[in-house]
């Protein structure tokens, strides 16, 4: 009995001492998206800033496919020691669970959570060939002209389409929904006016409200955006329960460490409080959160149970 209590004791020591050694190798950071796009963009600055704070560099991993349950799935199956951390935004997490079958993991219980780095609202944007300038003439458009009338998506069950489905819901309209490969596509057609609106992620649009090319008619936020300051939120305009952020999560395989996951959630936080990172996501559209663990976990479930109801009560599919 003493020599098993002498190795146990010797393997927690060892498990402490490897904890408070953490990191002493990369650490790789998978996104289940390709290069480039804005969950990309905010992994890359999580990366270097935490490679700079923890002395070990992290490496970002693009591992795209079937709507990022593949690189969430390769992070499900990782050893849970702090060297394999998943960004994501909400769609692997609380979205895409509900819309297709098998996928390889359950986002309540095989990942821990650590951090939600950031996130946006969406805007409900017209394109150069509408008239309506305010919500109230947009619902009027719809209610005037039923199924004639198309919203652009950047697919089944983008934040951009959940956030259509639930104006909708709200304001007992409908309308035709025209999902695209991608955001940028949906875009494109919509400043060429092929569609007629489209709710996008604020950074996503930015650039084209502000040279006129397309016109903002609401926010989807709590608030208003700080880079649009004039335009109104849905519920401002009259439109309740209609709330929605686009947001990127920081997870791990479910078991880490508690010591790994507070350096980890410490250095995660910091990085996006860095005066360079914070002014930089700010200037695109981008709204700093950096919850604790804890928070996280709460918000995971809470975003994953109200998508679970709407694609339920809506009949939305990936196809």
């Amino acid at each position: 009995m003493k020599k098993i209590l002498i190795t146990l004791g010797a393997t927690l020591a060892l498990a402490a001492q490897a904890a408070g050694n953490f990191p002493d190798k990369p650490v790789n950071i998978i996104v289940p998206f390709p290069a480039g796009g804005s969950t990309d963009t905010v992994a890359r600055a999580l990366a270097l800033s935490m490679g700079e704070q923890l002395g070990k560099p992290f490496v970002v991993e693009n591992r795209p496919g079937a709507t990022g349950t593949i690189g969430a799935g390769a992070v499900k199956r990782a050893a849970a020691d702090g060297y394999t951390l998943l960004v994501a935004s909400l769609g692997p997490f609380v979205v895409t669970p509900h819309m297709v079958r098998n996928v390889p993991y359950d986002a309540g219980k095989d990942f821990d959570y650590i951090t939600v780095p950031v996130q946006a609202p969406n805007v409900l944007v017209a394109s150069p060939t509408q008239k309506a300038r305010s919500v109230s003439e947009v619902i009027a458009a719809l209610k005037a002209n039923p199924g004639k009338i198309s919203f652009a998506s950047s697919g089944n069950g983008s934040s951009d389409h959940l956030s259509a489905e639930l104006f909708w819901q709200q304001t007992g309209t409908e309308a035709v929904h025209v999902p695209y490969k991608g955001g940028a596509p949906a875009i494109t057609d919509l400043l060429g006016g092929q569609v007629d609106f489209s709710f996008q992620n604020v950074n996503a649009v930015l650039s084209h409200l502000r040279s006129g090319k397309l016109r903002a008619i609401a926010v989807t936020g709590s608030q208003r955006s700080p880079v649009l300051p004039d335009v109104p939120t849905l519920a401002e305009a009259g439109v309740k329960g209609a709330e929605v952020y686009s947001w990127q999560g920081m997870a791990a395989p479910k078991g880490l460490p508690a010591d790994v996951k507070a350096r980890l959630a410490k250095a995660a936080i910091a990085a996006v409080q860095q005066p360079d990172v914070r002014k930089r996501f700010v200037e695109q559209g981008l709204e700093i959160v950096g919850n604790t663990p804890e928070e996280f976990t709460r918000f995971q479930a809470q975003e994953n149970e109200r998508w679970k109801q709407l694609i339920q009560t809506r009949k939305i599919t990936a196809d």
